[in-house]
C-alpha cells in the first residue's frame, strides 16, 4: 500500500524510528499494526529531521491483511494524533518503493521579513529573517548552485554515503513580507536544503556574495562557514514517480553510485 502522509514536525523527533523517542515513523507504525494486527513496517520517500514538516511525504508498506483503502483512511483519521495525518492511501504496484522509485523531491523553505516576526499562526512553520534582503543576489547565488555536483560543502558526513546530486531548481518568491524558497532535487543528503538556505540567506544580507557560494561547489567535506538554517521552516511538499511500468528501471537506477561526469556536468 502506497500512503500520502502530512505532518506537523514540531513536536517530532523526526521521522526515523527511535526506541523510546516520538518520532513520525514509530507513530504512524504503531497506529497501522493495530489496524492490521500484524507488524507494519513502514518505507519512505524521504527522512525529515526533527522539527520538519511534511505535506506531500510519501511511504509503503506490505500486509497480508484485506482493508480497502477508503476503509484504511478514514480509521486512520481516528487512531493518529491530530499533528500527523494519511491523506492518501491506494494499492501500489509490487514494482514500487516510496524512497527508490522516487524521481525527485520538492522542498519549501519558508520566511518572514516581518518587523514583528513570524504570525502566531504560522510560527511553527515559518521562521524570521531581517528585512531588506537582496532578493536578486540571492537568486544569482541559487542558480549558480543549479546541477549535477559534489554538494559536500552543503551535507552532514554520513559514512558510505554520496554527496553527488542533481539540483534541479532553486528559487524563491516573495509575497508581502513571506518570502519562500523552491528547491527540487533528484535526492538530497543530510541537512542539504538547510543548508543551501542558510549559505543563499547569507548572500541576501550582504555577508557573502553569489561567488561564494558557487564555490563552495569545489569543497570536498562539510563547510563550518556554511549556517544550517532552522529546521521548522522546512516542509517536504511533494515527491514525483514515474509511470508504473518505469517504476522497476528508476528502482535499478537509483541504486546505482553516483558520480560526477570527467570535466564537469550539466553543461558547466
Amino acid at each position: 500500500m502506497r500512503l500520502g502522509i502530512s505532518y506537523d514536525g514540531t513536536d517530532f523527533l523526526g521521522w526515523a524510528r527511535q526506541p523510546g523517542l516520538r518520532t513520525v515513523q514509530g507513530t504512524l507504525e504503531e497506529s497501522l499494526s493495530k489496524v492490521f494486527r500484524e507488524p507494519i513496517q513502514l518505507t519512505v520517500a524521504g527522512r525529515t529531521d526533527a522539527g520538519v514538516h511534511a505535506e506531500g511525504q510519501v511511504a509503503h508498506f506490505d500486509t497480508t491483511g484485506e482493508l480497502d483503502p477508503p476503509r484504511l483512511l478514514h480509521r486512520m483519521a481516528r487512531f493518529l494524533p491530530k499533528d500527523v495525518r494519511i491523506t492518501d492511501v491506494r494499492l501500489a504496484p509490487a514494482e514500487f518503493d516510496a524512497r527508490f522509485s522516487a524521481i525527485r523531491r520538492h522542498y519549501s523553505y519558508r520566511l518572514t521579513t516581518a518587523p514583528y516576526g513570524a504570525d502566531p499562526l504560522r510560527a511553527r512553520s515559518v521562521v524570521p529573517c531581517k528585512p531588506g534582503l537582496d532578493l536578486d543576489a540571492m537568486r544569482a547565488a541559487s542558480g549558480a548552485l543549479l546541477g549535477l555536483h559534489d554538494f559536500a560543502a552543503f551535507c552532514r558526513r554520513r559514512e558510505g554515503a554520496t554527496t553527488i546530486r542533481e539540483l534541479q531548481r532553486y528559487d524563491w518568491e516573495r509575497e508581502g513580507d513571506a518570502l519562500t524558497a523552491y528547491v527540487s532535487a533528484d535526492a538530497f543528503c543530510w541537512s542539504m536544503v538547510r543548508s543551501l538556505v542558510g549559505a543563499v540567506l547569507a548572500v541576501g544580507e550582504g555577508r557573502r556574495t553569489p561567488e561564494w557560494v558557487a564555490g563552495l561547489l569545489s569543497a570536498t567535506e562539510r563547510s563550518s562557514a556554511v549556517t544550517v538554517a532552522p529546521a521548522h521552516g522546512l516542509s517536504l511538499v511533494a515527491v514525483d514517480y514515474p509511470d508504473d511500468a518505469e517504476l522497476a528501471a528508476r528502482n535499478a537506477q537509483t541504486r546505482e553510485t553516483r558520480s560526477v561526469p570527467e570535466g564537469g556536468c550539466c553543461g558547466s
